[in-house]
């Protein structure tokens, strides 16, 4: 099994990933994930403020914070993409979440086509509660077709600028195969998914039978979000998680 590490204070244990995200979280015995929605995107300060008031009334400390999706303008370039994740972690360091430049938090970022935002901000977040006895629950961060912590993202993106349907789905193919890494971490598998989500503009209805559904992944369907990920030249991304409470809020 991949070895996860435990957060502190956290109710949860991580699987290591970048500076900017882990490659997802798993709930301790005793607790379970918590997932909050807001209706509409809050902008990054407003966001964390939020998420901070909402995890105090729930009588958590704010190292519960687990995991977040997050939604951004357009597409950053490599330097750009670096220059927010300077902005956003610094949070993540003042709560006591991100310690000795390992951040435990699980993560996506994507930008919608329609409707974009003016400035990045949350779409969701998701952190532990007590629960004993609580069925096991999971997130797995977002992952687009490039290697994670190499020097850039450009020089190993899976058949680079190919968005035809032989190119997307050799993209698939190996964001699935992460997916499936991640999972594995905690014991998971595509059978215990409660929620999976994809990110593309592209066409891929030619493989969503054949690879995704040969897989599992449709057990209890699909949501497909007509976004971007968060880098220049990357087309396909997917997160997928096992979490049982799930709320919407409207601020």
């Amino acid at each position: 099994m991949i070895e996860t590490v435990e957060a502190p204070d956290g109710g949860y244990r991580f699987m290591p990933g970048v500076s900017q995200y882990s490659c997802g979280v798993g709930a301790l015995p005793g607790f379970a994930l918590q997932r909050v929605r807001f209706l509409r995107m809050v902008p990054l300060k407003q966001g964390f403020a939020k998420i901070a008031e909402i995890i105090k009334q729930a009588g958590r400390p704010l190292t519960s914070f687990a995991a977040c999706e997050l939604r951004s303008p357009a597409p950053f370039t490599e330097d750009g993409f670096k220059a927010f994740n300077e902005i956003y972690i610094k949070t993540l360091i003042e709560w006591g979440v991100m310690k000795d430049g390992i951040n435990p938090v699980a993560r996506s970022n994507v930008c919608p086509k329609l409707d974009p935002p003016t400035e990045p901000g949350f779409h969701a977040f998701t952190f532990t509660t007590v629960a004993e006895n609580a069925p096991a629950s999971f997130v797995v961060s977002g992952s687009g077709e490039s290697v994670e912590g190499k020097a850039n993202y450009h020089d190993h993106i899976v058949r680079f600028g190919d968005t035809s349907p032989a190119g997307m789905l050799e993209k698939a193919k190996w964001v699935l195969a992460e997916m499936e890494r991640r999972m594995s971490a905690f014991s998971g598998n595509w059978s215990q998914t409660t929620a999976v989500q994809l990110y593309t503009v592209q066409d891929i209805y030619s493989f969503l039978e054949s690879e995704l559904g040969r897989r599992g992944v449709f057990r209890n369907g699909l949501t497909w979000h007509f976004d971007r990920p968060p880098v220049v030249n990357l087309e396909y991304e997917m997160d997928c998680r096992r979490v049982y409470i799930e709320h919407v809020f409207d601020i």
